[in-house]
Formats: C-alpha cells, structure tokens, sequence
C-alpha cells in the first residue's frame, strides 16, 4: 500500500511537470506565453546584433581617431576613413568634408563671376552647410544606433502586463472551476493558479533582460553621440581656422 501510494504521488508530480502545464492551459493563456515568447526571442536577437554592433562601432571608433590626430591631410584622411565603415565618427566626417568639397567646386567655379560684395554672404553660408551637414550626419548616426533598442524598451513595460493579463485568466479560470466542480480543493484550483503564475513568470522572464540591456544600450550610444557632437565642434574649428575665410 505505502508503495503505491509513493507511486501515484510520483506520477501526480511527473502530471504536474511545468511542460504539461503549459500544454494543459487555456487558450489564452497559450496566446500569451507565445506573445511573450516571440518578443523574447526578437529582443535577444536585437540584444546579440547591437552589442556587436558597439563593440565594431568602438574599435572602428577609436582606430578612425587615431587616424584623425595623426593626419594632416583631409585627403588623405577621407581616403582612410572608408574603411572603417562601422564608426560613426568616420560617417560624421565624410559627410562633412564631402559638403567641403562641394562647396569649394562651386567657389572655384564662381571666382572669376562672383561680386567682391557677394563674397562674405557666401563665406557666411557655405559654412553653414558645413554646420548643418555635420548635424545631420550625427542624427543619421544616432538614429542608426538606436534602430531596435526602442523595442527593449517597449518589451521592458509591455511585457510584465501580458502576464499580468495571463495571470488574472488563470485566476479566473480557477474561479471558474470551482464554480462548476462545486469543491475548492487543492485539485481544482491548482491548475488556474500555475497556469497564472507561469504567465506572471514568463511576463517577467521577457521583460527584465529587455530593461537592462536598454539602459546598457542606452547609455553607451549616449556615449557615442556625444563623441560625434565634440567631434562635429572640432571639425567646425579646424575647418574654419585652416580652410575658410575669415571676414
């Protein structure tokens, strides 16, 4: 007798596994754990792809700075700047001098036609270009560094909900039951009751990674951006002082 008792309170835990449990959910409860699963799965792809991504982004960063303080030539410095394609600072760059350039074609062009007069303006708003060319290199940069990281966060305060909602299914189904089996014992509420805290579980198993690595993210492209702008600002001054006009 003691062994087949041991034997059917081995057989009820081996029923009660966290496997037959989800299997035996409601529908909606299934709805919710695949809801969760998908976003889990899309958030740690996006997790490997940026932390990769910043990894390359730093040594490309620090190698294109490098190159930057021993040139002497923005020539040359442009020619050596495309192969570091995963720096955003070689990106700034190269859309700065590449306005640079521009604007010197057209002033070349225009020497022998422009006004003496009419030559300050266009100093004044050739710079300009330059300046606005800069901003918008460092915003392209910033918003390529942040693709997907909104979607951790979304995750991090969406998430722990869509449990809460599998959670309170359960309990209601759980209610539910009792209502129809007219009994409130252990075998009758059990299941609405797991069922609601494996929701409230995978709720949190999706969310906690996506907050975390969001503020990681976060703070090292806030890092990243405020290269760019110090960057930006001494570009500006080496190109005033050495290739521009004062007037």
């Amino acid at each position: 007798m003691p062994e087949a008792v041991a034997s059917a309170l081995q057989g009820n835990v081996h029923d009660q596994s966290l496997w037959i449990i989800i299997m035996g959910a409601g529908w909606v409860v299934k709805s919710v754990m695949l809801t969760l699963l998908l976003f889990s799965v899309i958030c740690w792809g996006i997790i490997l792809t940026k932390s990769i991504m910043l990894s390359r982004a730093r040594k490309h960063t620090q190698l294109f700075f490098d190159a930057f303080r021993e040139s002497r030539k923005f020539s040359l410095l442009y020619a050596e700047a495309k192969q570091f394609t995963h720096s955003p600072l070689a990106h700034v760059f190269k859309a700065g001098y590449a306005e640079l350039n521009r604007i010197s074609r057209i002033q070349q062009a225009n020497q022998t036609s422009t006004e003496a007069a009419q030559e300050p303006e266009y100093e004044r708003t050739g710079m300009e270009n330059v300046i606005r060319s800069l901003q918008q290199a460092v915003t392209a940069e910033r918003t390529r560094l942040e693709r997907g990281v909104n979607f951790l966060a979304t995750t991090g305060s969406a998430a722990p909900f869509i449990g809460l909602f599998g959670t309170v299914w359960g309990i209601m189904e759980s209610f539910r039951r009792i209502g129809v089996m007219k009994s409130a014992s252990l075998a009758v509420v059990a299941p609405g009751i797991a069922e609601a805290l494996i929701a409230t579980a995978a709720g949190l198993a999706a969310a906690i990674p996506a907050v975390i690595f969001y503020n990681y993210f976060l703070s090292r492209i806030n890092v990243i951006s405020n290269e760019m702008d110090n960057f930006s600002s001494e570009l500006v001054n080496i190109i005033e002082r050495i290739y521009w006009k004062r007037k």
